[in-house]
C-alpha cells in the first residue's frame, strides 16, 4: 500500500525521542486503518452502528508502510504532550500522493484503490 510516510514532530523538549517515534509510527498505523476498504464507520438516526475493534478492522503489520520516518524539531521549549499526531494529515496526504500519481481524486473514505 504505502512505500513511505515522513512524519516531522514538534513537541517541545522531546524527553524519549524513542517514545516520540513509536507513538507517531502507531498514529500512523490508527490513521491508514481508516483509509483501508470495509472500515467505514456508519450513523444509524445519530448513533454508530459499530460498537466495538471486532466490527472495525485495524490495520495489519502487512499494511504498515516500508518506512515510517519520524523528525523531531528540536526545541528548548518546556515538554508537552505527544497524543496522536499523524492522525488528522496522513488520510488527507495518501489522497494528495494518490491524486498526483493517478490524476484520480479520493473523495470518500474509505478509499477505493483500483
Amino acid at each position: 500500500m504505502l512505500i513511505a510516510v515522513t512524519a516531522g514532530v514538534h513537541c517541545n523538549f522531546c524527553v524519549n525521542p524513542r517514545t516520540v517515534e513509536a507513538q507517531v509510527q502507531g498514529s500512523v498505523m490508527m490513521a491508514l486503518a481508516t483509509t483501508l476498504t470495509g472500515n467505514r464507520i456508519t450513523l444509524t438516526d445519530g448513533m454508530v452502528e459499530q460498537g466495538n475493534f471486532r466490527e472495525f478492522i485495524p490495520a495489519r503489520i502487512t499494511d504498515t508502510p516500508a518506512t515510517i520516518a519520524v523528525h523531531i524539531v528540536p526545541s528548548s521549549d518546556p515538554p508537552k504532550g505527544m497524543g496522536e499526531p499523524a492522525v488528522p494529515p496522513l488520510a488527507p496526504a495518501f489522497a494528495n500522493a494518490s491524486a498526483r500519481l493517478t490524476e484520480q481524486r479520493l473523495r470518500e473514505m474509505p478509499f477505493k484503490l483500483a
